[in-house]
């Protein structure tokens, strides 16, 4: 089962080493660390109905553009 509570110890220092990640890096590059991310901790949580929780939550209330 998919975790959506508050889980982080230290959310707020999550998000400054998040948006370091990204410091210096264009678009396409930044899409693509993105991607890394996703894919490693994909690996690490492990369970595909996890992660098709996560994709479905995610992309919930998103209306594709064109």
């Amino acid at each position: 089962m998919l975790n959506i509570e508050p889980n982080l110890s230290a959310p707020d220092d999550f998000y400054e080493a998040l948006i370091d990640m990204h410091r210096g890096l264009d678009d396409k590059q930044s899409a693509m660390v993105n991607a890394r991310l996703i894919l490693l901790l994909a690996n690490h949580v492990g369970d595909l109905d996890v992660l098709r929780e996560a994709m479905a939550r995610a992309r919930a209330d998103v209306v594709p553009s064109g």
